[in-house]
């Protein structure tokens, strides 16, 4: 099978440490096919990045689906375009942070997610009830880095990560940490490894889960809110992205 990985930001080398996580947990027959947006924000963090990261991610979505995705995941915490990918697919389309909190209501009682700014924590919050799992969330705790500079050594995100994990065990209560940014895809073995708390990367949850969608020969339902978008004319710059 394919399964189409996409990180909605610019940045490539992101783009690469996601698509290194999801082969690694991959079963041998399943293809990942990692691409980000040309153009569009470097980073997603905030509700005006996720906005116009969304053409870029529909561009690919689409591409991919013609060369033949069986399935395809946005590679961002903040699930930008979920639902509109969702429209435009026949196989499923799934977003880490959905993936991750599915995953997380499984192995524990409840989780906190751990995410990059404080303004990131009620788009969290927010997604959390969206998904249903309100009742499951412990806290949303913000390392306060940018999401580039989690690829820079001297950020010590690695620390902050591992810093914060014990206090959602000890002070939350959180069974389960969800590493709330794709930059953080590395870090989920080594933190549960020091910590003995249950953390789960979106990309790995969101790629097995594909599998096992695909490998069930399930789609993506068409009869109602995910039917193909209306045929209409675009005008302007997006003339070529009507729907048809």
């Amino acid at each position: 099978m394919k399964i189409h990985l996409c990180n909605p930001n610019t940045t490539a080398s992101m783009t690469e440490a996601c698509a290194l996580a999801g082969r690694a947990v991959a079963a041998p027959s399943t293809e990942i096919v990692a691409t980000n947006p040309a153009d569009g924000p470097v980073s997603i963090e905030s509700q005006y990045d996720s906005a116009w990261c969304v053409p870029g991610l529909l561009d690919l979505v689409r591409r991919e689906e013609a060369a033949g995705a069986d399935a395809h995941i946005v590679a961002c915490f903040r699930d930008p375009g979920l639902e509109a990918c969702r429209e435009i697919s026949r196989g499923p389309v799934l977003g880490i942070a959905e993936a991750a909190m599915h995953a997380a209501s499984l192995l524990g009682r409840g989780f906190t997610i751990l995410t990059t700014l404080p303004r990131s924590v009620p788009v969290q919050e927010g997604l959390a009830r969206k998904y249903g799992f309100g009742g499951h969330l412990r806290s949303v705790r913000p390392l306060n880095v940018p999401v580039l500079e989690l690829e820079d050594p001297t950020s010590a995100a690695a620390d902050k990560v591992i810093a914060l994990t014990k206090m959602a065990r000890d002070e939350d209560g959180a069974d389960c940490v969800l590493l709330g940014c794709a930059g953080l895809v590395d870090l989920a073995k080594r933190v549960s490894d020091e910590t003995g708390v249950v953390v789960l990367d979106g990309v790995v949850a969101a790629v097995k889960m594909a599998e096992a969608l695909v490998g069930a020969g399930y789609k993506t339902a068409k009869a109602g809110g995910y039917a193909a978008p209306r045929p209409k004319p675009y005008t302007g710059k997006f003339t070529a992205a009507a729907p048809e």
